[in-house]
Formats: C-alpha cells, structure tokens, sequence
C-alpha cells in the first residue's frame, strides 16, 4: 500500500477502506486481521514500525509455508503458524514446515533463511525484532541469521507503559479484528 506521500507501507487491504489515513499513529480505533497484528498493538492499540514489522514476518512465514497465519482446518498444535513454525523450530526441524507442495525442491539455505527471518520479525519483544534493513540484509545473505531463542518467548506487555498513560487517566479503546476463513 502507499500513504499520501507515496511512501510504502504495510496493510491490511481488506480493512484499508476503515481507517482514517489522516489520523496520527496513536488512534482509538484498532483495525487489523488476526495472525497478523502485533500482540503490543492488541494491548496497547498502538500501530508502529515495529508492529508493520511483525506482520512482514507473518507474510515470510506464509510464503515459506505455503499457508495462511490461521488456519482452523488445522490441529490445535498446528493452527496459528507462528507458534507451530516456533516450536518446529525448537524441536530442530524447521525445514519441516516449508510448504508441501515444494515437494522438497528449493535451496534449503534460502528456506531456512526465509523462516529464519520471519520467526525473528515475529519476536514477541518488538525491541528484538529487527529493521526492515537488517531483514533485507540477512534476506540477501549480506548478515548472519539471528540467534533466536529456541522457545517462544511469552509476550509480557502493560497497556499504561505501551501507550504512555498513568495510571490515573482513563483509556478507552476499540478492537476490531477480522478473522480470515
């Protein structure tokens, strides 16, 4: 998608038509599809580059896997990718997720490289996720993969430090997720 200016950005297409591109990045009204929204960002109601970054690693999940963030058809182990594609990763078979219908046939660098990039845009901590810079970096082999821990860390996020309020200030927010079918 491109703002105003012509800058890109990330988005949700089917929800472009709801937010109002005129507002600032702190809004009330939270619009995303589930498996794509960053956990800060369903607490705290807060779009950031961070946030656009996580829902890149979804997108490089999905592509690596050959299927959607949620998918119901699924066992309960396996339904959300980012979690199934963490744990392959922390059972030491990543390349057990890559898409099927590849028939094994790909460079198993560049897949590795492609989950690996994802999982780490998907960090539970936006601090630990990287710029969009260094993802293309290591997308092009010009860095070292991430060290990622080999469980998923438990996102831990408090909605009065996330959006800047005491305590004492009331904060209303609404949440409107769309889950895909």
């Amino acid at each position: 998608m491109l703002d105003s200016s012509f800058n890109a950005k990330l988005g949700d297409f089917g929800l472009a038509r709801l937010v109002d591109h005129g507002k600032g990045s702190r809004t009330t009204l939270l619009a995303g599809t589930m498996g794509y929204m960053a956990p800060e960002c369903v607490s705290s109601g807060k779009a950031s580059k961070e946030s656009d970054i996580y829902s890149f690693g979804v997108v490089a999940l999905e592509i690596a896997c050959g299927r959607r963030s949620i998918e119901p058809k699924y066992e309960e182990s396996r339904a959300a990718l980012v979690a199934w594609v963490w744990d392959s990763y922390g059972k030491k078979r990543l390349l057990d997720v890559a898409d099927e219908k590849l028939c094994l046939d790909f460079d198993t660098k560049q897949m590795e490289c492609l989950l690996m990039i994802g999982l780490w845009c998907v960090h539970p901590d936006h601090n630990l996720r990287p710029s969009i810079r260094q993802a293309i970096q290591v997308l092009n082999f010009e860095a070292s993969l991430p060290n990622l821990p080999g469980t998923r860390p438990t996102p831990m996020y408090d909605v009065a430090t996330a959006t800047g309020l005491r305590a004492s200030e009331p904060y209303f927010s609404t949440l409107t997720i769309t889950v895909p079918r």
